[in-house]
């Protein structure tokens, strides 16, 4: 695949030789009339000016720099310049995040030192995690299309009073874009989208189509992505196999009468076939590989979503919000020990449906209330089969997690924001959940039924220093219930080993608090926060002494120990004149583990220290470069179960440094194009705890064309 010019190096030249067709085909043009140029994108210090605004930090939008949280918004700006392969690479280089990888077509935010189950995700509103989601990384993030985004928000930080068990470390929400229009007639809008990049083959292709006009607008969009195998930096070593391919649609049909609104939306999307890369590859401290097969063989998502808004139904009562929702995700695999001949096809399905209502008011200009109920509902359906591939024996096998395992969740919260003085605001909020366990005897030896109730809260203060200056903090109790996933797995796990069952766990706790400065102006904006949270009774895979006949090691899920994590995280954006801005996040993370023994370690996956820095030119009106670097410092605090994990190397995972350059060019009013190099220099890295080595030197080719049409 790779002798002669490097892909890389293709790459490149391909990608030049369309930008510079597309600079041919711009000199050939009629210049733009006046009203093209006026409906041009606005310079980049306009977009800087912005307020930057929050939905996911108190139920309500509201200002990020009002409100007593850490927060971190991708808008759609910021996501139009990425050229992302799955949804967690638009949050690489974010504030307070850091995105481990094991393979390609995954990958899993990690917030404050929390990943997994350990961390909400939500879409649209409505919870993403499932009762499968495991507390380690996982693939489930990645199953929502990258491109039916119109902005990511991440609060840091426990987050369970408004939204319940796992915001842990934080809370992630996708929210994807609603087609309102203001006009009387009806507009049509078009687009097609075309993405190439060299380092694994990738191609991108998305088209969609948005119409409507006032009071109604629907979309539909299709998306279709194939990647070959990927090169790594330095060496040129192709790693084989993380090719994969992934089908994406969504529909959105909004409308609206008076006080009244309705937004109706589906989302699909599928990977048929993903190679599980880290264990098909011997990795640290390995003579062969752990699986002769192992094959995400489909993942899918599928989400039903309706939601229903009303203005000042009652008198005390400014908003009315319903919302409906029902996901299905399938996580089936196909997997073969190294060295076995028995082959295995899982079937695993989550089905939940949710209902929440929320409302809210305002007393007097001083009291903002938010308050509401949930109801989520959560089966499991899990089957495995096996195939001797010598003998063609066929065998029927214990199931990853109990068939028929439910996990039902009811919850109510209300959260009040009180204007003490002109100059401070306090935010304090309550939770109180009810989880009803059931996990039927199934295929296995244990059964059990559990209720679990939970009350918690959190308390927020906002202190005006000066016009453009915020002191912030907050304090907040964040938990996460043993899922099925805790009480009931049964088969391999990464790193050599295999899970058995405990239906004996307690909810995982942690106390967050944060303080921090926020500031605002017309050319400058940015944070700063410490935080320190005490975690305790952690779930952890906990080995048991015995191994499998495939010697694997045979763990068990406990609670087990403590964790102690404190940091800093900061960001910064300076507009130093029209259209140039700078940029810098920086995020550490430190986190100690204590064993019943009084023993310390480092704890698990904790990231390096890691940021961004970078700045952003507009050369022209319609032409925008963009240049950062991305960088990380070495971990080599890495605790027992790192140094035994094939993906993270025992002697710490060195520091690296990227150079990335972006060019967006509006060629005209129905074209644009986006050429990036990233890891210009080749770099060979690692992100810590992923399991596969980060692209090499990548050229990426973006071309968007567009219509618009308007009918009376």
């Amino acid at each position: 695949m790779n002798n002669g010019v490097g892909l890389g190096g293709r790459g490149i030249v391909c990608a030049c030789s369309s930008l510079l067709i597309l600079c041919l085909f711009q000199l050939g043009l009629p210049q733009q009339s006046a009203a093209q140029d006026r409906s041009a994108p606005q310079d980049q210090a306009s977009v800087v000016t912005l307020p930057e605004l929050t939905i996911t930090a108190t139920r309500e939008e509201q200002a990020s720099f009002e409100v007593p949280r850490a927060v971190t918004t991708i808008q759609q700006h910021e996501i139009a310049r990425q050229t992302p392969g799955v949804l967690p690479d638009l949050l690489r280089g974010a504030t307070g995040v850091f995105v481990q990888e094991t393979t390609p077509g995954q990958g899993t935010p990690i917030i404050r030192g929390l990943t997994g189950s350990s961390v909400l995700m939500l879409v649209d509103g409505m919870r993403l995690n499932t009762a499968f989601f495991r507390p380690a990384p996982n693939q489930y993030f990645a199953l929502v299309d990258a491109y039916n985004v119109d902005r990511l928000e991440v609060v840091r930080g426990a987050g369970s009073t408004l939204y319940g068990s796992d915001a842990l470390g934080g809370v992630v929400h996708i929210i994807t874009p609603v087609p309102e229009y203001h006009t009387q007639d009806w507009q049509f809008d078009g687009r097609a989208l075309g993405r190439f990049a060299s380092t694994d083959l990738a191609g991108i292709t998305r088209l969609s189509l948005t119409g409507g006009k006032q009071g109604v607008g629907f979309s539909t969009g299709l998306t279709y992505q194939n990647r070959d195998d990927r090169q790594d930096g330095g060496d040129a070593h192709v790693q084989r196999p993380s090719d994969f391919e992934a089908y994406a649609a969504n529909g959105t049909l909004f409308t609206e009468y008076g006080a009244h609104d309705v937004l109706l939306n589906v989302q699909y999307l599928r990977q048929p076939k993903t190679p599980r890369y880290d264990e098909l590859v011997a990795g640290f401290g390995q003579t062969q590989p752990s699986s002769a097969r192992f094959f995400f063989e489909p993942n899918a998502r599928v989400f039903l979503h309706g939601r229903y808004r009303v203005r000042r139904p009652l008198p005390l009562i400014d908003r009315l919000e319903f919302h409906t929702a029902f996901q299905e995700i399938s996580d089936d695999r196909r997997t073969q020990a190294f060295g076995s001949p028995l082959e295995q096809r899982e079937r695993n399905r989550s089905h939940m449906a949710g209902v929440t209502a929320q409302l809210t008011s305002h007393w007097r200009d001083r009291v903002f209330l938010t308050y509401g109920a949930e109801v989520y509902l959560d089966s499991i359906t899990s089957r495995r089969r096996g195939r001797n591939r010598e003998t063609g024996e066929r065998l029927v096998l214990q199931s990853r997690f109990a068939n028929g395992a439910t996990l039902n969740n009811f919850a109510g919260y209300v959260q009040s924001t009180i204007r003490l003085h002109p100059k401070m605001t306090a935010v304090l909020g309550g939770r109180v959940s009810y989880f009803d366990i059931d996990l039927p005897q199934a295929d296995r030896e244990i059964g059990v039924s559990l209720g679990i109730d939970d009350l918690t809260g959190q308390a927020g203060l906002t202190y005006r220093l000066t016009p453009s200056v915020n002191l912030v903090a907050n304090i907040g109790r964040g938990f996460r219930v043993p899922n099925v996933f805790d009480l009931s797995t049964l088969g391999p796990r990464p790193g050599n080993r295999f899970n058995i069952p405990n239906p004996h766990l307690k909810p995982e706790k942690v106390l967050s608090v944060d303080t921090g400065l926020k500031w605002s102006s017309s050319r400058l904006r940015g944070e700063v926060f410490g935080f320190y949270s005490d975690f305790e009774d952690k779930i952890e895979a906990v080995p048991t002494g015995a191994v499998t006949s495939e010697n694997r090691l045979i763990v068990q899920s406990r609670n087990l120990n403590s964790v102690t994590l404190f940091g800093v995280e900061a960001s910064g954006y300076f507009s130093a004149h029209d259209g140039w801005e700078l940029f810098a996040s920086f995020t550490y993370t430190w986190a100690e583990e204590r064993f019943p023994n009084g023993e310390t370690t480092p704890a698990s996956r904790i990231p390096p220290a890691n940021g961004r820095v970078g700045t952003l030119y507009a050369l022209t009106h319609n032409l925008e470069l963009e240049a950062f670097l991305r960088f990380s410092a070495e971990q080599n605090r890495l605790s027992a179960r790192d140094e035994s994990d094939s993906r993270i190397n025992p002697n710490g995972t060195p520091g690296w440094l990227t150079t990335n350059l972006r060019l967006t060019w509006e060629v005209n009013e129905y074209i644009s194009a986006l050429l990036a190099v990233e890891n210009l220099f080749d770099k060979s890295y690692r992100e810590h705890g992923s399991g596969i080595n980060a692209p090499g030197l990548n050229a990426i080719i973006a071309l968007e064309a567009r219509f618009s049409s308007d009918f009376p």
